[in-house]
């Protein structure tokens, strides 16, 4: 595609594309009576307009049937995590068995690394990326100290090399092999929640799997918005949100992932009911009987509501297609990259005033942006202005133009009102 910086060329990629219907599915903020420039799928989703609807089902059938709405509501309660479950694991790329939805994400690293975080005198290690989500990082540091290790010293953070923002996955490589000996775990996320990054996730599991350790990812920032393929990279574990790119609601119901090679084993887990076999859960006796499935991780019963505002997402996506989305996302981000590397050229004769700080070769549909010399005031601006981003502290301007919902001209529209404002 050969990108022009016009209300023509957006407008006509616009009516070319395959996808553009879903736009109206889903809900946009207004100013001024237009939709805002919503560039913030990697933090909160827009709302599906069939959430509303998925969700006054379940408060009918609640109406309706009180506590039998576990067996008789219209999609039945006991087992309502069972209609997310092949929507997401052809979003991962798992088998059915390897995906269930509970919890939320943090609660699901900590609960999965009860079981695949297994530390040793020797063996204790942990190997993240720097900068990981602050939630990881909390999680690893205080899962470290839980087992008696010093965290400063358990958990190894791949840097990005002096001025450059990327992360080599050499380096990931690299650090891999110096700890081997004393290397438990490895947990990266999937995509870099501050630059955008998306990482060698099968090199990384096969270089963790040669050294002896065991792999996950943080599939925050990738779930809904990469291929994946969780299942072939032999990857052992992983979570996700569904509030970001899979548009399911603030705070709502996250996904776990966890290996079919690990299904049946002996492993060490906090157990609750619902996790306990599904035949015999309600006889209500001592002595838990994990299901044979990564449902054996759940804990508590379903979140119902927050699984249908899910529900309600999932289908948009299988409708769509990853592949598809895919494509255009490519497509989208980068008409945003020329739009911005075109006011570089037009306001700045071609300097890197506003610096893209993701990786070409190595990115989803985000793009983490540098405005150098101007700061906090031009996102503040830009807000004002009707474009909804991101700021993220010290000086980076994130941005996901997500194929499901963003147009191309959206991406002119955006370039337009950064052009003003600088």
């Amino acid at each position: 595609m050969d990108f022009e910086f016009s209300t023509a060329f957006a407008r006509r990629a616009d009516e070319t594309d395959d996808l553009k219907k879903y736009r109206d599915q889903f809900h946009f903020p207004q100013h001024m009576g237009l939709p805002v420039v919503y560039f913030t799928g990697n933090s909160l989703g827009l709302q599906p307009k069939t959430t509303k609807s998925y969700i006054e089902q379940e408060l009918n059938d609640w109406a309706t049937f009180g506590v039998e709405g576990h067996f008789h509501a219209k999609r039945p309660w006991f087992a309502y995590h069972e209609f997310l479950t092949a929507y997401s694991a052809k979003l991962v790329g798992a088998l059915p068995s390897e995906v269930v939805c509970m919890n939320q994400l943090t609660v699901n690293v900590h609960m999965l690394m009860v079981s695949f975080y297994r530390p040793t005198k020797n063996r204790y290690k942990i190997i993240c990326e720097a900068k990981a989500f602050p939630s990881d990082q909390y999680a690893l540091e205080t899962q470290a100290r839980f087992h008696g290790f010093d965290a400063n010293n358990a958990v190894i953070e791949v840097q990005p090399r002096q001025g450059e923002y990327a992360i080599r996955h050499e380096d990931v490589l690299k650090t891999i092999d110096e700890h081997k000996n004393e290397l438990a775990l490895v947990l990266f996320g999937g995509v870099n929640y501050f630059t955008g990054q998306v990482f060698d996730m099968k090199g990384i599991t096969e270089a963790g799997h040669k050294a002896g350790a065991v792999v996950g990812f943080d599939l925050a920032h990738a779930a809904g918005n990469i291929l994946l393929n969780l299942h072939e990279w032999n990857v052992d574990f992983a979570c996700w949100c569904s509030y970001k790119y899979l548009n399911s609601g603030p705070g709502s119901v996250a996904g776990a992932f966890v290996h079919s090679t690990h299904h049946g084993k002996e492993l060490p887990r906090f157990a609750g009911w619902w996790g306990h076999d599904k035949d015999t859960r309600f006889k209500m006796e001592k002595g838990f009987k994990p299901m044979p499935t990564v449902e054996a991780w759940q804990v508590s019963n379903a979140p119902v509501l927050s699984m249908a505002a899910h529900l309600a997402a999932l289908a948009i996506f299988d409708e769509a297609g990853m592949e598809n989305l895919v494509g255009k996302s490519k497509q989208l981000t980068g008409y945003l990259e020329f739009v911005i590397e075109e006011i570089n050229h037009q306001k700045f004769a071609g300097k890197k005033v506003l610096e893209i700080i993701t990786p070409a070769a190595n990115r989803g549909c985000q793009l983490s942006v540098v405005a150098h010399g101007y700061g906090k005031d031009l996102f503040t601006k830009l807000i004002a202005n009707g474009v909804i981003a991101d700021w993220r502290e010290p000086n980076v301007i994130r941005m996901a133009p997500v194929p499901l919902y963003n147009s191309f001209e959206d991406v002119y529209r955006f370039g337009k009102i950064l052009q003003t404002l600088l």
